[in-house]
């Protein structure tokens, strides 16, 4: 997966350190209930698409921009639907993150489902009740988005 150059530039000052990124994910929902996921290239892992915000972006613009960078298909942002902090990570190179991801539910207005970028395997639908194996952040979103009402889900304080 390749890096944005703005995190190159960051990088080559703080190294490896724990970098704190917002991040955006899309539980894309299409009028057949049927969820759009993408076999990531690093993992080789099922997902919902996400991405990291560039500087002076907002959430919902990048949302619909790292969909059809991914997966070819135009999204409308409908709401939040998870505010969701995920835990620290190492990559493979030895760069460490965490990032705070805001999930939306997104519905799919146009393009061809299909690989897009060097990110992704395959890019797919699935129904709802068909999902394929994947981490328990996307299970998470996803229960999230099909529920009714605007309500967003975020960890309650203790």
């Amino acid at each position: 997966m390749p890096i944005p150059p703005f995190l190159a530039e960051l990088r080559s000052h703080v190294g490896t350190q724990l970098l704190w990124l917002s991040g955006v994910s899309a539980v894309v929902v299409d009028d057949d209930e049927r969820i759009l996921l993408v076999r990531r290239a690093d993992n080789g892992l099922w997902a919902i698409v996400g991405g990291v915000l560039e500087p002076g972006e907002q959430p919902a613009p990048a949302i619909v921009r790292e969909v059809h960078e991914e997966t070819g298909v135009h999204v409308v942002p409908e709401r939040v639907c998870a505010v969701y902090t995920e835990p620290p990570m190492t990559y493979p190179n030895g760069d460490r993150a965490q990032y705070l991801d805001i999930a939306f539910r997104c519905r799919p207005v146009g393009g061809l489902a299909r690989v897009n970028d060097d990110e992704s395997l395959e890019v797919a639908w699935f129904p709802a009740d068909a999902l394929p194996d994947m981490e328990e952040k996307n299970l998470l979103k996803i229960t999230q988005a099909l529920k009714g009402g605007a309500e967003s889900w975020f960890v309650e304080p203790s």
